[in-house]
């Protein structure tokens, strides 16, 4: 697990290996549970991307939910009643008819970006594993609790050993064997699975560090790290209908020390994704 951010901001953010030219980084947010904080998280991370300077496009693949699509629209509807330019993702909604349709779009959208993010619906669906497998990063985000462990790995009620794999965790297995032939015959990367631990502000201690060694145990069998993500707050839920985030922290009138550090949680999440550098063809802004 990463160690509390800093106050002061380190360079770089961004810290992994570089994008091939003409080559989008595949971000996929993806839990068959509902209620983890999927599409805020991934949100999130898209407009903290376009403040890096990064060209960034995203795909809703739930057409009735389509959360992360209408806050990308509420955004783009405040900018306008307020008669503000802030760094926004482009986001589309799937509603194409077959796999081959969202890989269509999939090769559309990155042909002109640097990252494309794409929010998987929280269910299994066809379209669901297309996006795991054609990921580069996956990120899973995960309430505190056992019930939500319960989607990667099934424990011992006794001693909270891991007994076995569950559903998803399997489903991720065959996904990055087949990965494993693309990145041969495309040259794409590894695959990096990462379990982001949202919601952790009101977890009981024992509890907290029963799950800690639960997903250390599991992580080292099926090969994903483990980071922090987004601690419990209102301030992601009353941003919502406004489409800002924390980011634009200069239109979000005074702050109280809870919003400082949910940054700082944001900028550490962002940092820890190990995310490719990619060419900036203009100032980025500084995530602060």
């Amino acid at each position: 697990m990463p160690s509390a951010p800093s106050d002061q901001p380190s360079e770089p953010v961004l810290a992994g290996r570089s994008l091939r030219k003409g080559q989008a980084h595949r971000i996929v947010f993806a839990n068959e549970k509902g209620g983890t904080g999927k599409s805020t998280t991934a949100v999130h991370v898209a407009v903290a991307l376009t403040y890096l300077g990064a060209r960034v496009s995203s795909i809703d693949l739930d057409p009735r939910q389509r959360t992360m699509h209408r806050y990308i629209e509420n955004r783009l509807t405040t900018l306008e009643k307020r008669g503000l330019t802030l760094p926004t993702p482009g986001c589309e909604v799937f509603r194409g008819n077959t796999t081959g349709d969202l890989l269509g779009m999939i090769r559309r959208l990155e042909a002109s970006c640097d990252f494309l993010i794409i929010d998987n619906p929280g269910r299994d669906d066809p379209y669901a594993r297309i996006a795991v497998e054609h990921a580069d990063t996956l990120v899973t985000p995960m309430n505190d609790s056992f019930v939500d462990f319960d989607l990667i790995g099934q424990v011992d009620a006794e001693t909270f050993k891991v007994k076995k794999l569950s559903f998803f965790a399997e489903l991720i297995w065959e996904a990055r064997l087949k990965r494993s032939r693309m990145t041969i015959e495309q040259q794409r990367p590894e695959m990096d699975w990462i379990v982001v631990r949202n919601r952790t502000g009101h977890v009981e201690a024992r509890n907290q560090a029963r799950l800690h060694r639960a997903l250390g145990e599991m992580s080292k069998r099926v090969g994903f790290r483990v980071t922090q993500g987004l601690s419990e707050r209102v301030i992601y839920r009353e941003l919502f209908p406004s489409g800002l985030t924390l980011l634009d922290k200069s239109h979000l009138g005074e702050l109280g020390t809870s919003h400082l550090v949910a940054r700082q949680e944001l900028r550490a999440l962002i940092k820890a994704l190990s995310l490719p550098a990619f060419d900036r063809e203009h100032d980025a802004l500084e995530i602060a």
